[in-house]
């Protein structure tokens, strides 16, 4: 029987499933009246996928591969058929003798091929494409229908490590309302092949305790389950440890699925320290530790953020958090953004938030901007960036999370966005209008009413589209207003989710989805429950943020110890355990000007101002920089760098940072003159410097080195305890919040 022909029988039948006393049984099912043609994008183009020969490492690369192009991804299935039916006639595919297609031949190794055999002769793949040939290497007809959706079963898996497996099924559905099983047509991957590998067939085999993405590519669609890896046989009580609200519900949730117990509370000391790093940027004063620390009342915790939510220091850490995402920074061209329209916009987004306005009335307010960057300095947002595709691909990663860059050349490889897509959403910038002001350094944004934006493919104008959604009536309309509505609205369901997903960064270290603007399909949340009830406040409280911050400085999860237990001391992704955090560098600098009483000056600002005060992206100094302060010349959040090195290390030690400001703001001596012995200045520093006082161990060993300095040598007194204080500001205990 040749390849060409499929053999059919005259007979139906159902399938009938028994488990465990449940049956299920299927429609019956009737044989096709005839075979179904072989589809060039339907049915080769997946295995081209599947193959990785359209990959950025084979022919899917800029240039090619060995004299053949595909298309990155398969994003121009046109441009591929005609490369691959026109561009070499008969060399490529061979309708006199098909068997002898140089397509089959290098796939199969059968010819020398640099990616090696990529299917075997008479395999399923092998036959498809053979198929085709033989029947002419058509094009498809114009009405052929399409993929529209992808679906993967099971949605979720738990498995035994090291014995359990599991077979995924994808699922295709198709513009005309038919269904297909695509399992050997989609490419797997998987995030965590430690945990759970896949094989090319969608076996899912599990390995180490852990979790992992597993992914089915198929067309332009990824979808994923979620795979949750436990030791077979493991003992494992959950603890009924009390829970503060809905937070602690789904982060409790997702650790009995992993069976991971949490940590501890931790102690007062170190929630007041933390809590005050992460709400105000400051360490608490040594008066406030002792009383603290001190009280009975059961709700001092709560009565403690409440009040520190209403400082205006909470204010100042998201004016900053705010000003990075919005790029505010001048330019060494004054006319393009001055120094001037710097200071405005920051100014006018520091009366926003110190007014608590609703950030999608923020956002709106942004968006839909029009008049001078002066008058009206909302409108900088247009003018930090002028590329219409640059405003693009930065509003959909700051106030999405998603980073569209990819798909500017291409469909994108790991998440659901085409070309057109990108491009459509790029169409919502393409009339934004700029003159220049009567004062040169101004400049105007309005709407020109003219100017579309093509796809570099098809060259045809993509209209305005919602990224998700529909494309908007526009007529008589400015195209910006129109997207500000969407973006604000309750029908966009990212903006929600990427808000409450920053915010939870901030105060554990860690976004559910991480990095918090890297938002696709094959970059899930660790807790979607959590991250769809976060979301969900966040619009219940109409946007009001504070109040979400509020509900998580007061959850158990937030005020876990550090301490990490055997069952959670592998666990980065799940909240089991408080993280340990560098401070970053702003607040690093305002901690050090803060415990020494020795003010820094910054351009701009009035000696005595904090760091956290800089407007202007483009002012630092030689510690900020080291430390990673973010120059805002992207909207990534990778410019704000949290990770220590050995530069900051050294320039702690060796800078003149620490050293000048223990020295110059004379915080010894004054103790000193004030006649109080070394034991109760040894004490104070550490509180003042890590919310506590020095372990007994501690103590004896600093008294001792006091001593030895010579008793009754005062200057010498003065140094060893300078010494001291220098030490602690070099402790790892004291660069990180934890």
């Amino acid at each position: 029987m040749g390849a060409a022909l499929m053999p059919r029988f005259a007979i139906a039948a159902a399938l009938i499933v028994l488990f465990s006393g449940v049956r299920v049984a299927t429609a019956a099912a009737a044989p096709a009246e005839s075979d179904k043609p072989i589809s060039f994008r339907n049915d080769v183009m997946p295995i081209f996928m599947v193959g990785g020969c359209n990959a950025g490492s084979c022919h899917g690369s800029a240039r090619g591969q060995d004299g053949f192009h595909l298309s990155l991804f398969g994003y121009d299935p046109a441009g591929d058929f005609v490369r691959i039916t026109r561009e070499i006639p008969n060399r490529r595919i061979n309708l006199a003798r098909p068997h002898e297609s140089l397509l089959l031949l290098k796939s199969t190794g059968a010819v020398s091929h640099t990616g090696g055999e990529i299917f075997s002769t008479g395999s399923e793949h092998y036959n498809t494409i053979l198929r085709w040939i033989e029947a002419g290497a058509p094009d498809d007809r114009k009405d052929l229908p399409t993929p529209t959706a992808l679906t993967v079963e099971p949605k979720q898996m738990e498995l035994d490590a090291a014995t359990g497996v599991q077979q995924m099924k994808a699922t295709a559905t198709y513009s005309d309302g038919t269904q297909r099983d695509v399992t050997r047509l989609a490419l797997f991957l998987t995030s965590n092949d430690n945990s759970a590998a896949i094989s090319k067939a969608g076996l899912v085999t599990a390995k180490n305790r852990g979790e992992a993405f597993v992914m089915a590519r198929f067309a332009t669609f990824t979808v994923g389950s979620h795979a949750i890896v436990t030791p077979k046989g493991l003992a494992y009580e959950w603890p009924k440890v009390p829970e503060n609200n809905y937070i602690d519900a789904l982060v409790n949730q997702k650790l009995r699925k992993l069976k991971i117990l949490p940590s501890d509370l931790c102690d007062d000391a170190t929630f007041i320290r933390r809590v005050y790093l992460d709400v105000l940027g400051l360490l608490p004063p040594p008066e406030k530790v002792a009383s603290f620390t001190a009280s009975a009342e059961p709700k001092k915790r709560e009565q403690l953020v409440d009040e520190l939510l209403t400082r205006k220091e909470f204010v100042e850490m998201w004016v900053m958090r705010w000003a990075e995402l919005l790029k505010i920074r001048s330019t060494d061209d004054a006319n393009v953004v001055s120094y001037k329209a710097t200071l405005l916009y920051y100014d006018w987004l520091k009366d926003r938030v110190a007014r608590n306005v609703p950030m999608n009335e923020v956002v709106r307010e942004l968006l839909a901007s029009t008049g001078g960057t002066f008058k009206n300095p909302a409108t900088n947002y247009y003018q930090v960036e002028t590329d219409a595709m640059k405003v693009a691909e930065n509003t959909a990663q700051v106030f999405a999370g998603m980073r569209l860059q990819c798909a500017q050349c291409h469909n994108h490889p790991f998440d659901r966005w085409t070309m057109d897509d990108y491009y459509g959403w790029t169409s919502f910038f393409s009339q934004v209008g700029r003159k220049r002001g009567e004062d040169p350094r101004e400049t105007v944004i309005f709407n020109s009413g003219g100017g579309e934006v093509p796809n570099p493919v098809s060259k045809k104008p993509v209209p305005p589209k919602f990224l998700g959604g529909d494309t908007p009536d526009l007529k008589g309309r400015d195209r910006r207003l129109v997207l500000a509505e969407w973006i604000s609205s309750e029908n966009n369901p990212y903006f929600a989710r990427n808000m409450a997903n920053l915010i939870w960064a901030h105060f554990l270290g860690a976004g559910i989805i991480e990095p918090v603007d890297d938002v696709r399909v094959s970059n899930p949340p660790s807790n979607p429950e959590l991250l769809d009830e976060l979301a969900r406040k966040m619009v219940e409280y109409k946007y009001d943020f504070k109040r979400l911050v509020r509900d998580i400085c007061l959850s158990r999860t937030y005020q876990l110890s550090s301490v990490v237990n055997e069952t959670n001391a592998g666990d980065d992704r799940n909240f089991a355990h408080a993280g340990v955090r560098r401070i970053r560098a702003e607040v690093l600098l305002d901690c050090i000007s803060q415990v020494t009483e020795q003010s820094e000056k910054f351009k701009g600002l009035p000696l005595g101002a904090r760091a956290v005060h800089i407007a202007d992206g483009r002012t630092a100094n030689y510690f900020l920089k080291t430390f990673g302060r973010a120059t805002r010349e992207t909207v990534c959040s990778c410019e704000v760098k949290m990770e220590p090195n050995l530069s900051q290390a050294l320039h702690l030690l060796n800078g003149r940072t620490v050293s000048d400001k223990v020295q110059n703001g004379g915080v010894v001596k004054r103790m000193l003159k004030e006649k109080k012995p070394p034991e109760q200045i040894i004490d104070e520093l550490y509180v003042r410097c890590l919310s506590r006082k020095p372990t007994p161990d501690e103590s004896a060993k600093l008294l001792l080195a006091v001593k030895e300095a010579g008793a009754g040598a005062g200057a010498d007194k003065e140094a060893v305890l300078n010494d001291v204080f220098w030490a602690l500001l070099n402790s790892k205990e004291f660069i990180f919040n934890h």
